[in-house]
Order: C-alpha cells, then sequence, then structure tokens
C-alpha cells in the first residue's frame, strides 16, 4: 500500500477510535499493531518489545510520579488554603478581586505541583464559592480558575515539560527554565484582562465589601502573605535551584520535592496515613495513565515511521513551505497542534506530532528549545477545548449546583484569545523563551 494512503488510514483510525470513546493509549497501541504487522509482519513484535523496555527503563520517567505525589500532598497540606485567604485581602480593592487572586495563586501553585489537576480542582474548591458568593458572573468565575490551572502545564516543575524532554533530547532543566517567563507572560495576561474587564463591568465581579477588607490591616496582610509565601518559595528553590545549578538531576529534584511536601504537610498539622494513602492512591493512577498514553503512542509513532510517515510529513511540509514560506508552515503547525487538542490530549499530540514537527522545525531555521514551547503554549489549549478538556471536566465536577457547562465553555472562549496573544508575542520576542536557559546549568 501506498505511504500516503497508510497515513490517512492511520491518522482516520485514530479519529475514529478517539469519537467512538475508546481510551487513547488502546487507540494508538492497538493500531501500531494492526497496521505494523499489515506492513511489516511478525518482526514488528520484537521492535515492539524492545522499544516498550527502553519506555519502561526511562528513568527521567521516575520524575513523573515524584511530582504528581508531590502535587497531592501539597493538595491536603493547607497550604493554597492560608495563601488565599491573604492575597484576598491585599487585592480586596480591586474589582474582580477574588478572580485576580485565582490567577496569582494559580501561578504561585504551579510553580510547586506541576499538576494541571490539582491546581484546578484546588482553586474551584475555594475559589468558586466564594465568587457565587459575591454574584460574580459564572462564566468569568469559571473560565478564570479553568485557564489559571492550565498555567501549571508550563510553569515548572512540570509533567508536561519532562515528557517534552524526554521524546525532544532537550534537557529537563532548559526546558523549565525556559517555561518560566512563557507560564508568567500567559499570567499576566490573563491577570490584566480581569482586571480591565472588571474596571469597565464592575457587575461583573464586585471587589470585597469594605467591612470584609477592613477585618486586618495592611501590615497585618504583608505579613500574613509574607509568611505564607514562604513554604511554597522553599519548595520551588528546593526542586528548580537544585536543577538549575547542577546539584541534582531532575529525578533527583523530584524526590527532593516530595520529601519537602511531607516536611510542609506536617509543619501545617495535616499530616496523616490516611492522606499519605489518598496520594499515593491519586499518584498510583495519574502515572499509569500517563505512562499507558506513552507506551502506545510510542509504539504507534515506531509504525508511523517505518511505513513511511516522515517521509510523506516532511514532502506536505516542504510544499507548505514553498507555498507560504517558513512563518506559514509554521502558522500552519501551530493550527495542526491546536486542532488536535480537539480529539487527543496533550500526551498523545507530544508523541505524534514531536517526532515530526522537531526535525522539520530545525531544518528550516527554527529554534529547537523556542519551537518545543510554542508548542508547549499552543497546548494549554487542549485543556480548555471540548470533548476531551480535562480542565473543564474537573471544574464540573466540583462547582456549586447551578454553575452549568454552558458556564464554562462561555467562560474559557476568551482566554483560549489570550493564549493567541501569547503566540504571537512569543513569535515577535523570541528571547521570552531563550533568555534564561542560558544560564541554567543543566
Amino acid at each position: 500500500m501506498e505511504a500516503e494512503i497508510t497515513v490517512l488510514i492511520m491518522f482516520l483510525g485514530v479519529l475514529i477510535g478517539i469519537l467512538l470513546g475508546a481510551p487513547i493509549a488502546f487507540v494508538l497501541a492497538g493500531l501500531a499493531i494492526i497496521f505494523g504487522y499489515w506492513e511489516l509482519g511478525e518482526r514488528v513484535f520484537p521492535m515492539f518489545a524492545n522499544r516498550m523496555w527502553s519506555t519502561a527503563s526511562n528513568s527521567l520517567l521516575i520524575a513523573i510520579p515524584m511530582f504528581v505525589f508531590m502535587a497531592s500532598i501539597l493538595e491536603r497540606s493547607g497550604i493554597a488554603d492560608k495563601l488565599f485567604q491573604s492575597l484576598l485581602y491585599a487585592f480586596g480593592k480591586l474589582n474582580g478581586s477574588i478572580a485576580l487572586t485565582v490567577v496569582i495563586l494559580s501561578a504561585v501553585f504551579a510553580a510547586v505541583t506541576g499538576v494541571m489537576g490539582a491546581t484546578v480542582v484546588s482553586m474551584s474548591l475555594m475559589a468558586i464559592p466564594a465568587m457565587m458568593k459575591y454574584q460574580y458572573d459564572k462564566a468569568l468565575a469559571t473560565g478564570t480558575v479553568a485557564a489559571g490551572g492550565t498555567i501549571g502545564i508550563i510553569i515548572p516543575p512540570s509533567i508536561m515539560l519532562v515528557i517534552m524532554a524526554d521524546q525532544s533530547g532537550e534537557s529537563v532543566g532548559r526546558l523549565f527554565a525556559a517555561g518560566l517567563m512563557p507560564g508568567l507572560l500567559l499570567a499576566g495576561l490573563y491577570f490584566l484582562y480581569i482586571l480591565i474587564r472588571c474596571w469597565f463591568q464592575p457587575h461583573l465581579g464586585p471587589a470585597l465589601p469594605k467591612e470584609e477588607r477592613d477585618r486586618y490591616s495592611a501590615l497585618q496582610v504583608t505579613g500574613m502573605i509574607l509568611l505564607n509565601m514562604v513554604p511554597p518559595v522553599l519548595l520551588i528553590f528546593g526542586v528548580l535551584g537544585s536543577i538549575w545549578f547542577g546539584y541534582a538531576t531532575p529525578t533527583e529534584a523530584s524526590a527532593i520535592g516530595a520529601f519537602l511536601a511531607l516536611v510542609m504537610m506536617t509543619i501545617y498539622g495535616r499530616f496523616s496515613w490516611q492522606a499519605v494513602k489518598e496520594a499515593t492512591w491519586t499518584t498510583t493512577r495519574t502515572s499509569c495513565m500517563v505512562l499507558a498514553v506513552i507506551v502506545g503512542a510510542t509504539l504507534f509513532t515506531q509504525v508511523f515511521m517505518a511505513v513511511g510517515g516522515r517521509d510523506v510529513v516532511t514532502d506536505l511540509v516542504l510544499i507548505l513551505d514553498d507555498q507560504f514560506g517558513m512563518w506559514g508552515t509554521f502558522a500552519m503547525m501551530m493550527l495542526v497542534v491546536f486542532l488536535l487538542g480537539f480529539l487527543i490530549d496533550w500526551i498523545g499530540i507530544i508523541l505524534i506530532t514531536f517526532p515530526i514537527f522537531l526535525p522539520l522545525g530545525t531544518l528550516m531555521g527554527f529554534n529547537e528549545l523556542w519551537l518545543i514551547m510554542m508548542i508547549a503554549v499552543n497546548l494549554q489549549a487542549s485543556f480548555l477545548t471540548p470533548p476531551v478538556g480535562y480542565a473543564l471536566f474537573y471544574l464540573k465536577g466540583t462547582v456549586p449546583r447551578g454553575v452549568t457547562m454552558m458556564h464554562i465553555y462561555k467562560g474559557v472562549w476568551p482566554f483560549l484569545l489570550l493564549q493567541v496573544v501569547a503566540i504571537v508575542i512569543l513569535a515577535v520576542f523570541p528571547e521570552i523563551i531563550t533568555w534564561l536557559p542560558q544560564f541554567v546549568a543543566r
């Protein structure tokens, strides 16, 4: 069979499998087995065994369960609750103060968890009831929490960046450094959007009542913020500092983070064996899901390359390059990643697109580190777009009664547009991504 036809059928198979509701890991692995045996015969099975063993024995991937465990412990430690109250009183005079607090706290929480789900659930349980109490617009409230939670996939430590490092061969430390400024850029755009919109439409997000704001003096609020910001800052320096200054590998740093999270949980008086048991179970489920998708997508990519998929896509991109130029081709790559976000989760997108887009992007003269981060920023949309937008479903499972899925869908669209704005800014000013990694040891 012609390579073009095989590639087309394989991608149609992925689309049909996902639309039928089958788990992406089994869709990709199943198609790999079918087309691998069809095109390569029985010799494909030793190839699969070698690839699966290589994935299972990759020490870098040990960082994934460690970071997930760290996030699960921190979710139960009470750190976020105390910091939320402190920041809320600091922004209390501003319209949209609760939403502004969510954005700032999401960025801080992202830097100490690396797991999007933990941030979305925590922010939803803390902030949305308060927003409903003060008559916030439901779309603005849910959109803020969903978008703020997704910042965690960009700001290090992030399990998505760990997987991207594994698939690209780039240093985890450099990717963590490259992700910091784009993450802060997104948080800044969200903050400004809420501030400006609530300034002109104060009924969407009123300020805290004066009697509520006067409960603490400015000095007391400052002290509360400093006191509750110390543990997250220590954890950030413990994890990222040990990587960036070359004292620890990402795997070792993830273990440091998990240990420090347990210490903080104990200091805050929230330690219990039941909490550790629940965090361990959450870590096991999440890690197994991630690794299953990695294995399935790896087998799919191996067969895709073996049947001539790379040549097909290379020819297509070169045709686009001739027709639309370097930046037109880049725009097409970004469009493909964005559209895949409606159908496939972020792990599948990374494992399918990286073997194709990264070599072609380098061939066209793009900085590989910059291109990886552009895809990472783009992938935020996959968490906010139906039908597989994880942030939407995490949010729907935690919001109070009366908040519908339509409120959530309506709320996320302005933030999706802000993500497009961020991509344009990062394309015009690539130094936002490339400046900090040059100072990182590894």
